[in-house]
């Protein structure tokens, strides 16, 4: 079977981080997998053995999805979109897949919509139309004004097959964060979690005892950066390392570098996720995949929601996480060193909690839902 998974992660790198545990799962399963990947790319991810197209690159401007900018921070232009659409619509019609699968899209991605459109279009004019599936987190940003999940409904009513959830639905439901339609409940799939396999140890212990200070891979969390450089004077005892993201990470870590503080300061790592098997505790983000990697490696932890530009999604998981053992929340607008020091005090002296609890099989049960719809119409 062949699969096309379109996806672009404009801030952070989740969306893509996400894309490519499935594209190894239907690799695994003996399908042939493309991702075509509208965001900057991010070479901290493994996407070795992956066939990964890589669009006209876009990013945020910060926190503001509707100013989209290119590669040499330009405002993107109707000609810059037209590139992507192009190329896009270009890579279906080469492939002619069995299944096409967007992520976030419709759900998101609203200032992406017209080139999506333009796939979705394309995707049905081909002379075997793929199985049309939607990927989506556990949690999604609520839509702001209700036409917009009218807008949604319209868009998976006329292109759709299936939704794929990424979460357990005894944990967190849809209806948690969007409204949910009789039309879209009847296309819901939920997979359970999709993370890759557990990293493991790490083969030189990296990180052991450290408090690990993380934001992610995009050019954000800069307020957490500079708690964690103060507190870390204040918990001499403990060995503090922050790792910094984004395509200005160097500059950001020049002038974090200027405080005076122990704490050890370089740029996001690959092998991340092992690091967090031997620390003592995280100082991070919420996002889903970072809340995985948390609960797969069953590390202590203080997560700061990211919520700027009026986000809610992380603090809604953040909510969740905190009723297991081993978990502390701080906003930001409450985030001081001294709040951070009790936080990590306070996790550090928490009763260690299991990752046997919990699936994270989520992939290969998206592979064989997409399976099963693409036979169905065989």
């Amino acid at each position: 079977m062949k699969v096309m998974i379109v996806v672009t992660h404009l801030l952070g790198t989740g969306h893509l981080s996400r894309a490519l545990t499935l594209a190894r799962a239907f690799q695994e399963a003996g399908d042939r997998v493309q991702i075509v990947s509208g965001g900057f790319p991010a070479p901290q991810l493994d996407s070795k053995g992956i066939d990964l197209l890589q669009l006209p690159p876009l990013r945020s401007d910060g926190v503001s999805f509707t100013q989209l900018l290119t590669a040499q921070g330009d405002l993107a232009d109707e000609t810059y979109h037209q590139h992507r659409q192009t190329a896009l619509c270009e890579a279906l019609q080469q492939m002619q897949p069995d299944v096409l699968i967007t992520e976030l899209y419709p759900f998101g991605r609203r200032s992406l919509r017209h080139e999506f459109l333009a796939l979705l279009r394309t995707a049905k004019a081909l002379p075997k139309p793929p199985k049309i599936l939607a990927s989506i987190r556990d949690i999604l940003a609520p839509p702001s004004k209700p036409e917009k999940a009218t807008k949604a409904d319209a868009v998976i009513a006329d292109f759709y097959d299936a939704v794929l959830v990424h979460a357990d639905p005894q944990a967190a439901r849809l209806e948690l964060s969007w409204p949910v339609s009789d039309m879209l409940a009847a296309k819901l799939r939920y997979t359970g979690f999709v993370a890759p396999a557990a990293a493991g140890a790490h083969p030189q212990a990296a990180g052991l005892g450290e408090i690990l200070v993380s934001a992610g891979g995009g050019s954000v969390g800069d307020e957490i950066y500079q708690a964690a450089l103060a507190a870390a004077r204040l918990m001499p005892d403990h060995r503090w390392r922050l790792l910094v993201g984004g395509t200005d990470a160097t500059a950001r870590i020049a002038a974090l570098s200027k405080s005076i503080s122990p704490a050890k300061i370089e740029s996001t790592r690959p092998d991340f996720r092992q690091m967090l098997t031997h620390v003592a505790a995280s100082v991070s983000m919420c996002g889903y995949n970072t809340a995985l990697d948390l609960l797969q490696a069953e590390t202590p932890a203080v997560v700061i929601p990211f919520d700027a530009g009026k986000e809610v999604e992380q603090g809604l998981r953040a909510k969740s996480l905190t009723q297991l053992p081993g978990f502390e929340a701080l906003r930001t607008a409450d985030l001081t060193p001294e709040r951070l020091v009790a936080a990590v005090e306070k996790v550090l002296q928490s009763p260690r909690r299991s990752a046997a609890q919990f699936k994270f099989d989520g992939a290969q049960r998206a592979v064989g839902i997409a399976h099963e719809l693409a036979g169905a119409g065989a």
